[in-house]
């Protein structure tokens, strides 16, 4: 079943096309990667699905709802969550409380509740504790959750932003360039850490430079160049291809 459709979604800036035309469809509960050359409008893309820039013509659907121009709050309050090419933790904070950020945004108790300190903010605030450590554990920090997140070695905090994704409990992750500065052990870590949240029946949508990550667990790859999609298939496709091969590689 088609859980995310992009239907000629374009991002124009001035006389800059980053985005033209894209037509995609992601699979639930597959692994979907998103690659091209630098430039190519991948992030561009994330950030319009995600409601982070707007939309200059077409459309995209989540869950077959049209979710064209919604405020990301919305946007991730559906079910979709991502990461970033730069990580965004809270590094003055423990490594538990960036978790709990998440879960804040599917908690339903407000500031009256924390005013007199009613039971049921109490009992909300134990749970998203219990929560926030089983994401963490998943991800293998559970042992760090009062440890300063910026004091976290690097490709820990990748994986605290991805727990911290993992806590808005969404149908659809999306992870931008999550092996940037990883090196080839984390990477490997990595791939089996995205396997595993899709084992759990999360769809995943990656943009991602590493080639030999793709290749190795995405189930369908598409390919920008320009901000112009040039082909999709399996990995063996894509690799074949030689379009692709020129994008990558020059015409010599």
């Amino acid at each position: 079943m088609t859980l995310l459709e992009l239907k000629s979604l374009s991002r124009h800036f001035g006389g800059l096309k980053a985005v033209c035309d894209l037509d995609a469809h992601i699979e639930e509960g597959k692994i979907t990667s998103l690659i091209g050359p630098n430039g190519a409008g991948k992030t561009t893309a994330f950030n319009l699905i995600t409601g982070l820039l707007p939309v200059s013509h077409g459309k995209i659907f989540f869950n077959k709802t049209d979710i064209t121009g919604h405020a990301p709050y919305k946007i991730a309050r559906m079910g979709i969550a991502r990461s970033f090419q730069n990580t965004r933790i809270f590094s003055n904070m423990t490594v538990l409380d960036n978790v709990k950020v998440g879960m804040h945004t599917r908690t339903g108790k407000g500031i009256f509740s924390a005013a007199l300190k009613l039971p049921g903010l109490r009992h909300e605030e134990q749970y998203i504790t219990e929560e926030s450590m089983k994401h963490l554990a998943f991800v293998g920090l559970d042992h760090l959750a009062f440890v300063n997140a910026g004091n976290l070695p690097f490709g820990q905090q990748r994986s605290l932003e991805i727990a911290r994704a993992l806590a808005t409990r969404p149908k659809l992750l999306l992870l931008d360039e999550p092996a940037a500065g990883l090196n080839s052990q984390e990477t490997l870590q990595l791939g089996e850490l995205i396997n595993k949240i899709r084992n759990s029946a999360i769809t995943v949508f990656l943009v991602e430079h590493d080639m030999e990550l793709v290749m190795s667990i995405s189930d369908t790859i598409f390919v920008l160049n320009n901000g112009i999609l040039i082909t999709s298939g399996n990995p063996s496709e894509v690799q074949c291809n030689t379009e692709v091969i020129r994008a990558y590689l020059g015409e010599d």
